[in-house]
């Protein structure tokens, strides 16, 4: 999954996040990519912190669908 900014020929930076949903607790492996110049930034660190905190595993993310 991309996260963050990418700018056109800059360096891909790929990592691992540890994913738990919120919903249902079940861990999801979270490979990633982002930018070289994005990578590990102040900006950087509140997003993965936010993103940790609304995660939704696919399962749970459709069923929210489903009933919106």
């Amino acid at each position: 999954m991309r996260f963050g900014k990418i700018e056109e020929n800059e360096e891909i930076i790929k990592f691992n996040l540890e994913l738990q949903c919120v919903n249902c607790n079940k861990k999801v492996p979270g490979g990633m990519k982002t930018g070289g110049k994005y990578f590990e930034t102040e900006e950087y660190n509140i997003e993965i912190e936010k993103f940790k905190k609304t995660y939704l595993c696919g399962v749970c993310r459709d069923k929210k669908r489903m009933s919106d």
